[in-house]
């Protein structure tokens, strides 16, 4: 019970709409969704490209919605009852065709993405298309409807990759989806021409994401040959991915980077004369354009898209807290506009750091509510905080670059302030700034405080290697001893304090040689009884567990993790730097673990209070105007 607040990178700057460009003279961009929370992934469910079918989150979580020519709001439909996760809608023949990622594969590092089908019109529980245990992502219909091709893992495990999935294409009748064709080894998001010619994109050898074809030979659903060597169609020296074919046999639609530019554009790829036509460029060359769709006729007049919405839209500003649908009856989530946040001993206030200009990440405090924000401090880098237990006008947190070297100076803060200051007339606050270590005592970062206020445990480079040390709350190490809790050559990092005193939580990779294995750790508040917490079917040599917090009781434990793989192909979507982070709930011995979070998005620093918060449906008055500021993903090399 009570609300966990979490964090996820820049989904709250996305602002995304569906639009749609008729490709006849003197056509203009149309806006198709209606400016309510992002829009995105969707496809045309008519014969005339009237009517859309796509995902919205303006319920808590990625839903399928449909909107016919002329009606608002949009219909939610049915889909998979409990399910929080829905991509890449597609309507044919009066059905429903969908992502859905409601099912447990029953082993970690398997995603849960799988393909399902429903009645539009008729009310009936959804079919799982996709065979027990496998993986698919990014559906596409042959334009008779009689057959699918999927982006799949098959029965294999997720590899742990991310900037390209290690997916193949794979076909099978809609009227036999166990019986499937492995068409062809690596690719993903697959889109039809016709019933016989099949696109799909890839990274090249020579490192640009280029789409392929391949020609499907009479029978071939029958065949049970090697999988069938495709053909590029894109040229090298432009970055294409996400097409869809226009069933003319000889164009394709892609999102394209190209060369020294920073944004992502809608091109038209004539295959046969072997030449780009500009689409989204012309409309708005400096706004990102994502996954186009094209009209199902033989002509394909009209392209769509989903982009920021732009500055004049409906619903232009950055909530500071969204409501997100929980899986757990009496759990509250909600995602802040920030990261880090702390819940202060009243639950009223909560503190977080929150991007300001450049790469300044300020100390701010807002109402549980969402109502008022206020900015302790500005102008540093500032991360990880953590609230006094027993003062409500005391906050620790980090100044400093955090994830530089064991040797940086990084040192622990202790932040004062008057809650009198707390007006709704003022925006800054006036604090007083205490450290805690000392210069040139390297990187110390990530403190937490007792629940009795006396003591911070935090994370260390001072021995040469980031480990956990434990001061005074007050004084420091000014004034007071510093002990150390852990000591080896390896990374301890982001303690929490248990709310009954007893435990320290914390993430380190002491089990491990692998590159970015984390793993969690229990250590006595004394330094005693040391030991890792482990999950069942879990590999120790994959795991990327961090972030980890207690529940209230100090009964279960709240973490992010990479158990369920990949949602969503992440070169479909802006930068996520772990596109696999989701949040966790165990048991502190590893049992009842159960996931919170489902998209494919970057997920984490979490903390859970035990009150039960609701979030003022009323915009403040403060809140950030939503100017779409995300990145593309930093890993795409132009």
């Amino acid at each position: 019970t009570g609300t966990v607040i979490f964090s996820t990178v820049d989904r709250q700057f996305y602002g995304f709409d569906v639009f749609s460009v008729g490709l006849t003279p003197n056509t203009s961009e149309q806006l198709l969704t209606d400016g309510v929370s992002v829009n995105f992934n969707a496809q045309f469910a008519d014969d005339v490209g009237k009517s859309i079918v796509f995902i919205s989150e303006r319920t808590g979580a990625p839903r399928i919605f449909l909107l016919r020519d002329g009606d608002s709001p949009p219909q939610e439909l049915g889909s998979v009852r409990g399910s929080l996760f829905h991509d890449r809608p597609i309507v044919n023949n009066g059905r429903l065709y969908f992502i859905s990622a409601h099912e447990l594969p029953g082993k970690p590092f398997r995603s849960w993405t799988a393909l399902y089908s429903v009645a539009i019109d008729v009310e009936e529980e959804a079919v799982r298309l996709s065979p027990p245990g496998c993986a698919d992502y990014s559906p596409a219909i042959s334009k008779s409807g009689e057959f699918i091709a999927v982006a799949s893992y098959g029965n294999r495990p997720w590899g742990g990759e991310f900037q390209e999935l290690h997916t193949d294409i794979a076909v099978f009748r809609e009227s036999d989806p166990q019986r499937r064709i492995l068409l062809c080894e690596h690719g993903g998001w697959p889109s039809w021409c016709g019933d016989s010619v099949l696109y799909f994109h890839r990274k090249a050898d020579d490192g640009w994401w280029a789409v392929f074809r391949i020609d499907l030979p009479e029978d071939f659903i029958m065949a049970s040959g090697s999988p069938i060597a495709p053909v590029r169609v894109t040229p090298t020296g432009i970055h294409c991915f996400t097409p869809a074919a226009m069933h003319d046999g000889r164009r394709v639609v892609v999102a394209t980077r190209r060369k020294g530019s920073i944004y992502r554009h809608i091109e038209i790829y004539d295959v046969e004369r072997q030449e780009f036509t500009p689409v989204t460029e012309l409309y708005n060359p400096n706004f990102h354009h994502y996954n186009p769709f094209v009209s199902p006729e033989d002509s394909s007049t009209v392209v769509g898209y989903h982009r920021f919405r732009g500055k004049g839209a409906a619903d232009t500003v950055v909530r500071h807290l969204e409501p997100i649908t929980s899986p757990i009856q009496n759990l509250g989530m909600l995602r802040i506009n920030g990261t880090f946040p702390t819940f202060s001993p009243s639950a009223d206030l909560i503190s977080f750091n929150h991007k300001l200009i450049g790469n300044s990440v300020g100390l701010h405090i807002v109402r549980s509510d969402g109502s008022k924000r206020w900015t302790l401090l500005k102008n540093r880098v500032i991360f990880g905080n953590s609230w006094s237990p027993t003062d409500n006008n005391v906050i620790f947190t980090t100044i400093g670059p955090i994830f530089e070297s064991a040797a940086t100076t990084v040192q622990i803060a202790r932040v004062t302030f008057q809650r009198a200051d707390l007006s709704d007339d003022r925006d800054e606050i006036p604090v007083d700034i205490k450290f805690l270590t000392k210069e040139n005592t390297g990187n110390n970062a990530f403190p937490s405080c007792s629940p009795d206020g006396k003591s911070v445990v935090f994370r260390s480079g001072r021995s040469g290697h980031k480990n956990l040390f434990v001061v005074d709350a007050l004084e420091g190490e000014f004034g007071g001893d510093i002990r150390q809790l852990t000591d080896g050559p390896w990374i301890d990092t982001m303690p929490c304090w248990s709310p009954d005193g007893k435990l320290i939580a914390f993430s380190s990779n002491r089990h491990t040689s692998k590159e970015g294995a984390f793993g969690i750790y229990l250590i006595n508040s004394d330094g005693s009884g040391l030991r890792r917490v482990k999950f069942a079917g879990s590999d120790e040599e994959r795991e990327r567990l961090n972030h980890v917090c207690f529940s209230p009781d100090s009964e279960w434990l709240l973490f992010t993790s990479n158990f369920a793989g990949v949602t969503a192909e992440p070169v479909s979507l802006p930068n996520h730097f772990q596109p696999y982070g989701d949040l966790y709930t165990a048991r502190l011995d590893g049992s009842g673990l159960r996931r919170l979070t489902f998209n494919g998005y970057e997920n984490g620093t979490p903390a859970w209070d035990r009150e039960f918060l609701q979030v003022s449906k009323r915009h403040a008055a403060d809140e950030d105007e939503l100017e779409g500021q995300f990145e593309e993903p930093l890993w795409l090399i132009c």
